[in-house]
């Protein structure tokens, strides 16, 4: 009975993780965008050098999402205290 708490737990934990993740990473990548349209919109000649910053920001941003999903993973399966 421990155990199927400890499970749940677990992936409810790790679902909670990764949603919040995905949330977080859509929001910023909509204010990365919108952020880079506006600048373009105001200085087209500027266009490349936003180009490769909102980038930049948007695979680190990215990155926040995957790196949270990993540690969702870990907390899955590399659990000590699950059997």
């Amino acid at each position: 009975m421990e155990n199927a708490i400890m499970v749940a737990a677990a992936l409810v934990g790790a679902g909670i993780t990764m949603g919040l993740a995905a949330i977080g990473a859509g929001v910023g990548d909509g204010l990365v965008t919108s952020r880079f349209i506006e600048g373009l919109s105001r200085q087209p000649e500027a266009g490349s050098k936003l180009f490769t910053n909102t980038l930049i920001s948007v695979g680190l941003i990215e990155s926040m999402a995957i790196i949270a999903t990993v540690v969702a993973l870990i907390m899955l399966y590399a659990n000590p205290l699950i059997k």
